[in-house]
């Protein structure tokens, strides 16, 4: 039985799209009530991000209670760079009593990166045992430390994956090892090395996992050459081929340039064996979405 539209939709082997939302960095919500209303039927569920890059925001269970007040459907992200298992199990009822179902486990980004770079991280668990104490959780109707819940929460669970780290032949394994957790859907980094990922995606579906879990592959729509570079040279476990960034570079407009590689991006991963949606990172250029997904003609 499906608890959320995004397990519906993924469950009856349709072509799933997600994307990002970032939460606003104060108390303020009405931008965000904004950008969910011109979202609105652009994906079938969004990400509400849990401080991203280490930044303080508003929390994601906050900022994804507004959106599904605003008639989005939220993925929760829940990192455990924040909370200890008490805290990750607490957040997660909370949310479940709120209406969130679709919640991503994920290890978060390391605090040196953020406008706290001074602060203690906690890592009690990392994004593995995370998804084994919430389907402890759902499945068997008990906290980590056995106590029955009367009234588990309702949950659909999610894992991220990165095709593109070293070592690669570890990537598949890694993948195997959170699906034996409990994830039920993937969200991967984005992808712009189209090659490397059919290569992660061939050893998927050779190991069977692409019928285990639902792997939806990520995409980044960028504006200049220089992004392309930031992400080849600064960020950990990207993949940028020298023929992205050259196409940005001699681009007449960079902006249209990255857009029209993004859909073309989109519809490559839509005939790759094993890939059951794409989820759009469209980092504070949200308003790009509609037109993204028309463009590529996956629009829900």
């Amino acid at each position: 039985m499906s608890v959320s539209r995004l397990q519906e939709v993924l469950d009856s082997g349709r072509f799933a799209v997600t994307a990002e939302i970032g939460p606003p960095r104060s108390c303020e919500t009405e931008r965000l009530r904004e950008t969910a209303r011109a979202l609105k039927g652009s994906a079938h569920a969004f990400n509400l991000t849990d401080n991203q890059a280490a930044n303080v925001r508003m929390s994601s269970i906050a900022s994804s209670v507004i959106c599904l007040q605003e008639g989005l459907e939220p993925v929760m992200q829940m990192t455990c760079r924040d909370r200890n298992r008490i805290a990750i199990q607490s957040d997660v009822i909370g949310a479940s009593a709120l209406g969130i179902r679709n919640v991503l486990c994920i290890s978060g980004d390391h605090q040196m990166f953020g406008d706290h770079p001074q602060a203690k991280n906690v890592y009690d668990l990392d994004s593995i045992q995370e998804l084994m104490v919430l389907r402890r959780m759902r499945d068997d109707g008990t906290n980590w430390s056995g106590e029955a819940l009367p009234q588990p929460p309702q949950l659909y669970l999610g894992a991220a994956a990165n095709p593109f780290a070293d070592p690669f032949e570890f990537r598949v394994t890694r993948l195997a090892k959170k699906i034996d957790a409990g994830a039920q859907f993937v969200q991967t980094q984005c992808v712009l090395d189209i090659e490397r990922f059919k290569r992660f995606m061939r050893l998927a579906v050779e190991k069977g996992l692409h019928e285990r879990v639902h792997i939806i592959a990520g995409v980044i729509p960028m504006r200049s050459h220089k992004a392309a570079l930031f992400m080849k040279n600064k960020v950990a476990g990207m993949s940028v081929p020298d023929s992205v960034v050259e196409r940005l570079r001699r681009a007449s407009d960079p902006r249209e340039e990255g857009i029209r590689l993004c859909v073309e991006t989109m519809q490559d991963l839509g005939s790759i064996r094993g890939v059951h949606g794409v989820h759009i990172t469209a980092i504070a250029w949200e308003d790009i979405i509609p037109r993204l997904v028309t463009e590529a003609g996956i629009r829900p």
